[in-house]
């Protein structure tokens, strides 16, 4: 019964939707943002709406963002909407401006007077879209399928954010966009240059309750096409031996582990509670890459925006062949390129961390950094706002 009123709920605002676009005027005044399908206040939108806070333009404009939850603290003036509910059709059938770091449903519709900002959610190690070979994630029924579904969403974008020439020419091609590329960085990177200092560090740790007397191994990895529970909910699976790694390095660190946004297991870690602080989807990474000494990770973008604090990486690839033969493909040389060890066992990772020589990837981090990080300078955020208060001018 409750599914069936979710889907006569969902059929009577999709009827609405399609009124409102068609005899509202689009308004000049309301941006809509989203974050990772409303999922958290986090990345790229958020580091943009932040912006605008900061020069008090969330006072001139109606900024809405879209969220699952509604309990979740927004800094400014925002109007907090509730995805797939009134007015979330509502404002989407008004808004002049659409900022999003990840891809809207296909029944949205773009109108004509309407500007898309797509900022993306990272650059790209694993083969994206157009590229793909194969698909493997949940929902998805065949590769065309996918494929087809992608382009048709990717041409309703104005503009989109790359961190990087390497990510410009890869977008261009798995995208098939053509339109407008702003390459200005990203803007979540921004707090990694500004608030990279001893007294906003303490600040941070502080807050998310760390201890000051350890080191910090921040472990970021990223999902798995193939595993999955459904609803584009995925499982949290590292092959790390906990136990070890306490035994090993408890003495001296601590251990942050970091979900994936699509990531949505309940795991138990209170047995490790001297050891690991978990933190969900929620919580935006980026002052959790502040707190950190270093990162432990695999195949996720993470590496690229970490790499701008020039601290030691980890990458703990256990399954590498298989997901670079099997899941998604790479766009590079992955033992070549990384700037760090890359280790298949959780004995090899202790050992790298215990021994880690900074010296010894200076070279491969300085060639990364020109490659992944020129446009990052803190001022990507800036230069987006820029161009919204200019869109919304041009409108007046």
């Amino acid at each position: 019964m409750k599914k069936y009123i979710k889907s006569m709920a969902k059929k009577v605002f999709l009827l609405l939707y399609k009124i409102e676009r068609t005899i509202l005027p689009v308004s000049e005044n309301v941006i809509l943002f989203e974050s990772n399908v409303g999922r958290n206040y986090t990345g790229n939108p958020k580091a943009i709406y932040e912006e605008m806070v900061r020069q008090g333009l969330d006072r001139q404009y109606k900024c809405c963002f879209i969220l699952e939850d509604l309990q979740v603290e927004i800094p400014g003036n925002p109007i907090k909407v509730k995805r797939l509910r009134w007015k979330y059709f509502y404002y989407f059938a008004i808004a002049k401006i659409w900022v999003s770091d990840s891809r809207f449903p296909t029944f949205i519709v773009k109108r004509k007077g309407v500007t898309y900002i797509q900022t993306w959610h990272g650059t790209p190690l694993k083969k994206l879209a157009l590229d793909m070979e194969s698909i493997h994630m949940d929902g998805e029924k065949s590769i065309e399928d996918y494929k087809k579904a992608f382009v048709s969403n990717t041409s309703t974008w104005d503009y989109l954010i790359s961190q990087n020439s390497f990510s410009t020419e890869t977008f261009r091609r798995c995208f098939s966009f053509h339109k407008n590329m702003l390459e200005v960085g990203y803007p979540r990177n921004d707090s990694l240059i500004r608030d990279n200092s001893a007294a906003k560090i303490k600040e941070w740790k502080d807050l998310l309750g760390l201890p000051a007397d350890k080191k910090i191994l921040l472990y970021a990895p990223t999902w798995r096409d193939n595993e999955y529970y459904g609803e584009n909910l995925y499982k949290f699976y590292s092959n790390i031996d906990y136990d070890r790694m306490r035994k090993e390095l408890g003495g001296e660190y601590i251990m942050i582990v970091k979900y994936h946004y699509l990531v949505k297991d309940h795991i138990d870690w209170s047995c490790y509670a001297d050891f690991i602080y978990k933190f969900d989807s929620a919580m935006d990474i980026t002052s959790l890459y502040l707190v950190s000494d270093c990162l432990i990770t695999d195949y996720s973008s993470v590496m690229f925006d970490y790499s701008i604090l020039k601290r030691p990486m980890f990458f703990y690839a256990y399954d590498l062949e298989n997901y670079k033969n099997n899941l998604r493909g790479f766009y590079f040389d992955f033992m070549k390129e990384v700037p760090g060890p890359v280790s298949r066992t959780t004995e090899e990772l202790i050992y790298q961390i215990k021994n880690y020589e900074f010296s010894q990837y200076t070279e491969k981090y300085e060639i990364f950094l020109k490659k992944f990080n020129s446009y990052d300078d803190g001022k990507a955020s800036e230069r987006v706002v820029e161009l919204l208060k200019n869109i919304m001018e041009d409108g007046k």
